[in-house]
């Protein structure tokens, strides 16, 4: 049976025989048994690479942190998380960069800290009761990269790719849908790592969506 590692563009935490393409953490989320019992712990989301300087680990190992996997990078931000700053340290300057843009910190020069970003992200990515913090919008005008839902109580989300929509799965991408002019949407990803994909971050994206 697959373990229930593996994140959706909403947050979630599933079980899928796939593995993706990255590696994240939320802190310790399993019990001894593997099971897992909260949706995050720290407000360090990250998402990482699945190898690092021949580093091995054993996955859910108890009173360590939860090992998660996402299909793609722009699957992670959706979620929530952010690049890491040790084994992704090009990439996290990267998005310091582009979120120093987006986010301008009254004419500072300076890059955003790891905790200026997270505690940022972490008041955008869930309501008050911990669920997945959705807006509605124009899809028009939305970056390459980003993630929405058409339906509100649906679970099926659809990354926004080349003048497409791609629906996600565990898997990957499987087919592409004309993306409409106009048409309202619930966004999921969070507004700041958005407002970084326009100031010039691409999110790395699963080989099933092709190119741009």
């Amino acid at each position: 049976m697959p373990r229930q590692n593996r994140v959706t563009p909403l947050g979630d935490i599933i079980a899928a025989p796939e593995w993706g393409t990255f590696m994240g953490n939320r802190g310790v989320l399993h019990d001894a048994k593997g099971h897992i019992k909260r949706a995050w712990q720290v407000k360090r989301w990250i998402v990482c690479v699945l190898e690092f300087r021949g580093r091995k680990r054993t996955v859910m190992t108890p009173n360590s942190y939860t090992e998660l996997f996402f299909l793609d990078e722009a699957t992670a931000l959706a979620a929530g998380h952010r690049p890491c700053s040790e084994c992704r340290h090009g990439r996290f300057l990267d998005f310091c960069n582009a979120w120093k843009i987006a986010h301008p910190k009254g004419g500072s020069s300076q890059r955003p800290t790891a905790d200026e970003i997270d505690n940022r992200l972490h008041a955008e990515r869930l309501t008050a009761d911990r669920s997945k913090s959705l807006l509605l919008g124009e899809l028009a005008g939305l970056p390459d990269g980003v993630f929405v839902k058409l339906e509100a109580l649906s679970k099926q989300t659809f990354l926004v790719w080349g003048g497409r929509l791609f629906p996600w799965s565990a898997g990957g991408y499987q087919k592409r849908w004309p993306r409409p002019r106009t048409r309202k949407v619930w966004i999921v990803t969070p507004q700041s790592t958005i407002g970084a994909i326009r100031a010039g971050y691409i999110p790395e994206v699963h080989a099933s969506a092709g190119d741009r």
